[in-house]
């Protein structure tokens, strides 16, 4: 289907009810895992403390198990040609009788420790300015258009792009730590940034409602295609450098960052394209009331 007829061919309020039910769903998952584990994504060591340890593969996870006996063991994966083993919160003086036996039994191992006090600050603070941010962003949205149905599209959009990011990351596995924090952040700015353009080219230029939605979409398409090939190339060098050569290993942060970019702006596509530009057809093609008319006595 070309994106002329995709563009015009439906009718607007039935696209923009599609996307409405994707978030809908979204907010569900985020609901569901807010219950299960009292927060709606699931937290990283950043946020609840504790300690990640990376250690060379050359024993079998079992045998790494065996020796962690006695230790808050939370997960042990195989990352590469390494095991990354992450344990729960513990005091100074297992934290250093863990760190010593690590020392001792393997060679270059990576230990990185967060403690509860600081943990417990950071997810105050990701509780503090990612909803500033978007306070901030809503802001300046009022301030460009003026209207408040248009500015709501745009804020619903970049609402709907990080609810459906945090879903995905949800049912991926991936835990909020500072690095999706901030890959989550950049979302913001980038919803916002493709909505604005296909509002300032939809209100702003002369001709066809879906004509300017269809040239908005073409470059906005162009957009997004060239920033997910990136993404999309940092995700294939953090999860599979490793094969490269044996001294690489999965870069973890990097990994989360670009997993959670891809879900959000494959969300961005669907709510600039799908539901923003339809609720931007409705509106332009709705009854204009009637105004009081004047008579002159």
């Amino acid at each position: 289907m070309d994106p002329e007829t995709f563009i015009s061919k439906y009718e607007p309020k039935k696209m923009v009810a599609i996307s409405l039910a994707v978030l809908a769903v979204a907010l569900a998952i985020l609901g569901f895992t807010y219950l299960k584990t009292g927060s709606p994504v699931n937290l990283g060591v950043e946020f609840t403390g504790g300690t990640i340890i990376t250690v060379p593969v050359v024993e079998s996870e079992g045998e790494i198990t065996a020796k962690l006996v006695g230790y808050p063991v939370l997960d042990i994966r195989e990352v590469g040609h390494r095991f990354m083993i992450q344990l729960g919160p513990m005091d100074d003086a297992e934290y250093r009788e863990l760190s010593a036996m690590i020392d001792a039994e393997y060679q270059d191992p990576e230990i990185k420790y967060m403690g509860p006090v600081y943990s417990k600050r950071l997810q105050e603070q990701a509780k503090t300015y990612i909803p500033l941010s978007f306070l901030f962003m809503a802001v300046v949205v009022f301030l460009i258009f003026r209207t408040p149905f248009v500015s709501m599209t745009v804020i619903l959009a970049a609402f709907s792009d990080i609810v459906i990011a945090a879903a995905c990351m949800t049912l991926a596995g991936v835990d909020l730590s500072l690095g999706t924090v901030a890959a989550l952040l950049m979302l913001i700015g980038y919803s916002v940034d493709s909505n604005i353009l296909l509002n300032n080219r939809v209100l702003k230029r002369k001709g066809r409602t879906e004509e300017k939605v269809l040239g908005a979409f073409k470059t906005g398409i162009a957009m997004t295609s060239t920033t997910l090939s990136a993404v999309f190339a940092l995700f294939l060098v953090s999860a599979f450098s490793y094969l490269v050569s044996s001294s690489f290993t999965q870069i973890n942060i990097l990994f989360d960052i670009s997993v959670v970019l891809i879900f959000g702006l494959l969300a961005g596509l669907m709510n600039t394209w799908v539901m923003n530009s339809n609720a931007l057809r409705w509106y332009l093609a709705r009854p204009k009331k009637a105004g009081a008319r004047r008579h002159k006595r």
